[in-house]
């Protein structure tokens, strides 16, 4: 298998006003990403709302998808606590021939390195043809990957254990492994991971910063000075200052209305952070209307 590198959005999930899954919306808002510059996307990451959508929307967002024209640039998210539930659901998905998934370790419980490992292993001996990228983000599900985790992971599952999504950030600037892709989760990473040899990068803002992103990866690639890099690392940082996805779904409704609608507890930035938000990306003379997926 061919390393997985490049810029991926982890993208988001696009609900009716009965919050329930628009299937189609969802997908053509993952696929303007790609053809805005991402190399692909992460469906069903945490930005994509994956651990209150229920199970079988997703699966029938997978059917639907196993028929895209990009269904190969497509990174698979389970965003799923229970190990059995985590492999059927892979299960279905392995059977319209998805076979890359980023797969973080279960929330609220507490647990180690050696506890981590038998979850994955667990998964891998169900599933030994899948291709798995870590998702490491103590933030989210309590537990971060040590260095020696990760690498007793490849060295057991060398071919199924292909990479590693760092939101944590304790790993991209230290881990070197062979034939391994690490993403930090973060344009603020993007450039410092690229010069450590890092694949890319996967994150939440890349649903509207895509163009400018693949811009900075690459003039990397291609040895030209960064243009766009500060300018990235500042929409970025604007978008830090809130819930990632309030932020992303706040931006994206002042075009198009269906982005209000959002998961509970989830919600949109309040008036005063939203006007804060806008002003700032207005500072910075950051337009991206044509993201906003109709």
């Amino acid at each position: 298998m061919t390393k997985i590198s490049g810029i991926f959005a982890a993208t988001m999930s696009v609900l009716n006003s009965d919050l329930s899954l628009n299937i189609e919306k969802t997908i053509n808002h993952a696929e303007k990403l790609i053809d805005q510059g991402c190399h692909g996307t992460a469906i069903f990451g945490s930005t994509g709302q994956s651990q209150l959508i229920p199970i079988s929307e997703k699966i029938d967002l997978l059917n639907k998808l196993s028929r895209s024209k990009y269904k190969d640039k497509h990174l698979i998210g389970t965003g799923l606590n229970s190990l059995g539930e985590t492999i059927n659901f892979m299960k279905i998905a392995i059977s319209l021939n998805f076979y890359k998934f980023l797969i973080m370790p279960p929330a609220y419980y507490k647990y180690g390195d050696s506890e981590v490992i038998e979850f994955y292993t667990r998964i891998i001996k169900s599933i030994p043809e899948s291709k798995i990228i870590l998702y490491n983000f103590e933030k989210l599900c309590g537990y971060k990957f040590s260095i020696n985790c990760v690498k007793e992971l490849v060295k057991k599952f060398p071919d199924q254990i292909v990479g590693v999504k760092d939101s944590s950030y304790n790993l991209f600037e230290n881990l070197k492994l062979k034939n391994f892709s690490i993403f930090p989760g973060s344009e603020l990473k993007l450039l410092k991971g690229l010069q450590l040899g890092c694949s890319g990068l996967i994150t939440a803002t890349c649903n509207v910063t895509a163009k400018i992103s693949r811009k900075v990866y690459d003039d990397f690639h291609s040895g030209k000075d960064q243009s766009l890099n500060k300018k990235l690392c500042d929409v970025r940082s604007a978008f830090d200052k809130y819930n990632l996805i309030s932020g992303l779904h706040t931006f994206y409704s002042q075009d198009n209305e269906i982005y209000k609608n959002i998961l509970p507890p989830l919600n949109l930035l309040n008036k005063i952070d939203e006007k804060e938000l806008l002003d700032t990306l207005k500072e910075l003379n950051f337009t991206n209307k044509s993201s906003l997926a109709a």
